[in-house]
């Protein structure tokens, strides 16, 4: 066993001096930034409570009636993401970046600076959004909380939390923009359906996990351009990794998708 568990702590060590090395110097002062523990314990917390504690807690309860307050968390994500869209295309993506190929660029310019913030404004936002399933759990919708859901949300809190690390700029953000517009559309329709219960429709549901689709194969296709350019300085462990994951996001996504809208449950509908 030490045979094994040696060259693997062995690689994982280097791997992680190597990421540390990357830290950029534009979010280091900013809280829960220095050190990955605190967004680590908010995940374990958030792990704990919808696998474990809220079920338990909400066994011999009556669902909670949250229609009130998650109007307001869904107009709040709403203007939340919207803003942070706008500052992604006044910023960056909106004519100053390179679609193609933004490399690693440290320089403290005011507009780097602001995007900086914007990248770290994203991270509290993928915290935020964890309330999506403690709402779950404490309205009893247990078949929502699924694997693929819980993993998401805890995946991209981890991901926001490593580009505000290493990249709160360049190439990688193409990652949080699209997510962005993505949120945008979904909480508006979220919003609405709350407002008027009879414009829930399972295919503007279906539409919304096609959205999903769309927005993996454009941030994987992104990234695997910059890895097809040796000239293209990124983060190059960072874009095999969101490739890797969007592959795997797909591949749950598809699955959801054929279990939701397939043949089987349209017959059965």
């Amino acid at each position: 066993m030490s045979r094994l568990l040696g060259p693997l702590a062995d690689v994982l060590g280097r791997w992680g001096a190597g990421f540390w090395s990357y830290a950029d110097p534009r979010t280091e002062h900013l809280p829960m930034s220095r050190s990955p523990l605190p967004v680590l314990a908010i995940v374990g917390a958030y792990l704990y409570f919808s696998l474990s504690y809220g079920p338990r807690f909400m066994k011999n309860r009556q669902p909670f009636k949250l229609e009130r307050v998650m109007l307001v968390y869904n107009a709040v994500q709403v203007v939340w993401c919207a803003y942070l869209v706008e500052e992604c295309l006044r910023l960056a993506w909106g004519g100053t970046y390179n679609w193609i190929c933004e490399p690693i660029n440290r320089a403290k310019t005011p507009e780097s600076l602001q995007f900086a913030q914007a990248c770290y404004l994203f991270l509290l936002l993928k915290i935020v959004d964890l309330l999506d399933t403690v709402f779950m759990v404490l309205r009893k919708n247990a078949r929502q909380v699924s694997f693929l859901h819980v993993y998401h949300h805890s995946l991209m809190v981890i991901t926001a939390w490593a580009c505000v690390k290493t990249a709160p700029g360049e190439h990688h953000t193409f990652l949080g923009f699209v997510n962005l517009i993505v949120h945008t559309i979904m909480y508006s329709y979220y919003f609405y359906s709350l407002l008027n219960p009879d414009a829930k429709s399972a295919q503007w549901k279906k539409y919304i996990t096609l959205i999903q689709f769309v927005q993996f194969g454009l941030i994987g296709a992104h990234e695997l351009v910059s890895l097809l350019r040796p000239d293209c300085d990124v983060i190059r462990p960072f874009s095999f990794g969101i490739i890797v994951q969007c592959a795997f996001m797909v591949a749950l996504f598809k699955d959801f998708y054929n279990k939701a809208y397939g043949q089987g449950r349209n017959k059965k509908e």
